[in-house]
């Protein structure tokens, strides 16, 4: 039994040993492969290693991740030490390289689980990144409201893979509090980068880019007032794909200096946006019945600025459902001038920030002299840059003309900060209601300013003394005023502005004695019959406007002693021009307004007026012939700073005198005119100062520019071009079109020509490089906008910075173009109402990128014809249907 035993005892320990010899032998066997094994799993700890290490910048490390990367490193000096061991395998024993083929089989599994947890940690980093999208609670955008459309035309823009840049430029807020080192701070943060130790923006910005790199991604920078160097901060460029960069400013330059490819113009909100926004602020006090039509005055005092209907909402929020109270807010804020109300005195302090960030005097004194106007009302550029010049304010300029050129450049940074906007006429500003209170309380706390201004408050009487003694400006327009005292102290008055008191019909003799540093004079619309003699002392007087003062005669001898006045308007007056002319007064004056009566009086002037010389400076308005056509205003109502404008009225024929003048004219209006069959007639190889063209009411041409009278390129420089009431029109050119013709050419109204086929005859097209607006209505024989017969080799790039293209009323239109084959690189908007036979649009899915909208009716959208269904579903999105 005992024998057994020790037998089965012995059975067991060979056993034992032998299984040991085996697994020793397997691990020799297996040195090689295991080797190879730890190498990799040693290799790939380490790209774990590194990719955790290049993104360890981006956040403050976890003590557990300090520790892993301390292990990592001792790991991989054991596996280091192993490696080495593995190099002098030769000189040991089969029983050594057994146990390093178990050390490197144990390291293996170690390394593997290192590896695991390394990666473990790496996703709860990742955990930590910022959100693709970040979620901002705002006001709910309703369909095609006006800031649903600016959203809409930026999200076209983002579509875009040629757009880099986009900016919103207009009513942004308004706050300076930033700096390069804040934005970077800022960015910093967004991506979660780690950059504790740097000092410099370069060495930032180096970590910036390379988090950057190789990502999709979008910056938006909001209240930008400065030029942002977005490759100095963020070490980035405009060739990364798919990057965008999207700004807001109140400074259109500041956008240009960013190189952005788009601009996309923010405007006041829509009276039906500032109410919706009003309404939500508020909340249910609002929908009372008794206060919603209060409300609906409340919302008009606040003229569209966010900020302003912002802090009014705040206000009468507290108001409830109190009829009274509401009542009582909107006569104060109907009078906020002179009763204080809460919170306006902060709004006024912030939207002074546009004010005092203007960057000169210059800007600051014309902005403060636009409120002398009334709240909203048209101003005139032309006028108020005139008024400009005359105080003084108009740095750099020797003459008038110089001075509007200056002016217009002011001008246009006061529109760009919002401090005056343009109206619906383009060649007319106004001054916001808001913008002209915080002017009046600039200029009534300004020590070296005394103002009385009263435009439109419906006087019959002459303020008393007190108010307007010492004062050097006054605007008492658009009042009832008839008499005015016989003798005012006024000597330091620099302005006078009584225009359009329509009962005003005289002056006394000594009104004008003490005024002799008055530089500014408009009486114009009132009913003068004459002025007195003490207009004499109006020695230092630049600018006198008596234009529409049907009953002024002449202009009396005094008139001579005027030797500082520049501009003198009297168009729709009885005063003869040509006896005033004569005078050598009248040789300082560079703007002249006047009407004649016919061709002949202008004949006489440009003989014998000293104004007319080949070195003057006179910039002129002249109409020849009487009258009546609303559509001929447009010519004064284009912005361009020439102002060179002649309007021929009813005329015949073709006078030597219009030749000559045509040829230092900006904006030519041709009106009723017989006796021509087209433009050329006039010569129009001389036109070369022409910016803008209008034909209205000629009956009796048939084509605009005859290139069959011509050798050589004409109206190069051309902008505009208006024609209306044309009824044998048939062309605008007929004839070869010589290259370089029309090249600037960038606006093309046609309406109500009823013979008209051909828009672009041949080789017109080619020339229209800058096109950017065509309007054809009411022109009944148009079958297609863009004939196939004349254009039967046009190229895919024709019309390549045409932006909107508006079709009205034609009953015959049956196609823009024959196909799809343009590529409308620029297009935005379309606008199509009663075509009724236009089936087919020239879109596919690939043309018109740029195409934000398609206004049209409901009815004649669903009658359209497509080639294929995605091409009806891409535009589908972008209808604005009725």
């Amino acid at each position: 039994m005992a024998a057994e035993t020790l037998a089965a005892t012995a059975g067991i320990e060979v056993y034992r040993d032998g299984k040991c010899i085996i697994k020793r032998i397997v691990y020799w066997m297996d040195l090689k492969r295991n080797y190879k094994k730890l190498m990799q799993e040693a290799g790939d700890l380490r790209a774990t290693k590194d990719a955790i290490c290049t993104e360890i910048s981006r956040f403050r490390l976890t003590e557990d991740m300090r520790v892993w990367i301390a292990r990592t490193g001792m790991i991989e000096e054991e596996v280091i030490e192993l490696e080495t061991k593995h190099e002098k395998k030769q000189q040991w024993r089969l029983d050594c390289l057994s146990n390093l083929s178990r050390d490197m089989t144990e390291k293996c599994n170690q390394v593997r689980n290192h590896r695991e947890e390394g990666k473990l940690q790496k996703m709860t980093l990742a955990m930590e990144l910022p959100e693709p999208v970040r979620k901002i609670h705002t006001l709910k955008l309703q369909e095609n409201s006006s800031l649903h459309k600016v959203v809409r035309h930026v999200l076209g823009f983002l579509d875009d893979e040629k757009i880099r840049r986009i900016a919103i430029c207009g009513m942004v807020s308004v706050t300076k509090e930033w700096s390069e080192r804040k934005l970077q701070d800022a960015i910093l943060q967004r991506l979660k980068l780690d950059v504790q130790g740097l000092t410099s923006i370069e060495e930032a910005a180096l970590i910036i880019s390379e988090e950057l790199k190789e990502k999709k991604y979008l910056i938006v920078l909001d209240e930008v007032w400065d030029m942002v160097d977005l490759n100095k901060i963020m070490g980035i460029n405009d060739n990364q794909k798919d990057s965008k960069v999207l700004l807001a400013s109140r400074y259109d330059g500041v956008c240009y200096d960013m190189e952005v490819d788009e601009i996309v113009d923010v405007q006041p909100l829509s009276l039906n946006d500032a109410w919706k926004m009003f309404k939500e602020k508020v909340g249910h006090p609002i929908s009372h019945p008794l206060i919603e039509p209060i409300a609906r005055h409340v919302v008009e005092e606040c003229h569209g600025l966010p900020l302003l209907i912002d802090r009014v909402a705040r206000t009468f929020r507290k108001k409830d459902k109190n009829v009274s109270r509401w009542e009582d807010g909107l006569k104060r804020l109907q009078r906020w001038d002179s009763v204080k109300i809460e919170g306006m005195d902060e709004v006024l302090e912030r939207l002074e920030i546009c004010y005092e960030d203007l960057k000169d005097g210059e800007q600051k004194e014309c902005f403060l002299y636009a409120a002398l106007y009334p709240e909203e009302s048209e101003i005139y550029v032309d006028y108020l840059i005139e008024c400009w010049r005359a105080e003084g304010f108009i740095n750099h300029a020797n003459n008038f003309k110089q001075a509007r050129d200056r002016g217009h450049t002011v001008l246009n940074e006061l529109i760009k900060v919002s401090l005056l906007e343009r109206s619906n006429k383009s060649k007319c500003v106004k001054m916001n209601k808001v913008f002209r209170k915080m002017a009046l309380k600039i200029l009534s706390q300004s020590a070296n300013s005394k103002i009385l201004v009263k435009p439109h408050e419906e006087l019959e009487d002459f303020p008393r003394k007190e108010e307007w003694e010492l004062a050097n400006r006054i605007s008492l327009m658009d009042n009832g005023v008839s008499t005015l005292p016989k003798s005012v102290d006024c000597h330091d008055l620099l302005t006078l502005l009584l225009q359009r008191n329509k009962y005003l019909t005289s002056i006394p003799e000594l009104f004008f004695m003490s005024m002799c540093h008055l530089q500014v004079l408009d009486l114009h619309g009132t009913r003068i019959l004459a002025l007195p003699f003490s207009l004499s002392n109006l020695i230092s007087l630049k600018a006198l406007y008596l234009n529409s003062c049907p009953d002024l005669i002449e202009i009396t001898a005094s008139v001579e002693a005027l030797k500082h006045l520049e501009v003198l308007d009297i168009r729709k007056t009885k005063i003869n021009l040509i006896k005033f002319g004569r005078g050598g007064y009248a040789k300082k004056l560079t703007s002249l307004r006047f009407c004649f009566p016919e061709v002949d009086h202008l004949d006489l002037f440009v003989k014998h007026s000293p104004l007319w010389e080949k070195d003057s400076c006179l910039t002129f308005q002249f109409s020849v012939g009487c009258h009546d056509s609303a559509f001929a205003q447009i010519l004064e109502s284009i912005d361009n700073p020439t102002h060179n404008i002649l309007k021929l009225v009813n005329g015949q024929g073709v006078d030597p005198v219009i030749i000559k003048v045509l040829m230092e004219t900006n904006a030519f209006g041709l009106i009723g005119h017989k006796g021509v069959s087209s433009l050329s007639a006039f010569g129009i190889e001389k036109m070369n100062k022409m910016f803008n063209c209008l034909i209205d009411r000629c009956h009796e041409i048939k084509t605009i520019f005859d290139g069959h009278k011509t050798s050589e390129a004409v109206l190069k420089w051309l902008e505009n071009l208006y024609i209306k009431d044309v009824p044998k029109l048939e062309s605008i050119w007929e004839g070869p079109v010589c290259a370089g013709s029309l090249a600037q050419l960038a606006s093309i109204t046609l309406c109500k020509c009823l013979e008209l086929k051909k828009i672009f005859s041949h080789g017109m097209i080619q020339q229209l490089l800058q096109l950017k607006h065509l309007r054809v209505e009411e022109c009944y024989q148009i079958e297609e906008i863009i004939m196939e017969s004349e254009n039967a080799q046009l190229v895919p790039e024709a019309l390549p910075k045409l932006k909107t293209l508006i079709l009205l009323d034609l009953p015959r239109l049956t196609r823009i173009w024959a196909n799809d084959s343009l590529e409308w690189p620029s297009l935005q908007g379309i606008e199509i109402s009663m075509c009724d036979m236009l089936k087919i649009l020239p879109f596919n899915q690939v043309n018109a990128t740029n195409l934000q909208s398609i206004k049209g009716q409901q009815s004649w959208w669903g009658d359209l014809v497509w080639e294929d269904d995605a091409t009806k579903q891409r535009l589908q999105s972008l209808c604005i249907l009725d």
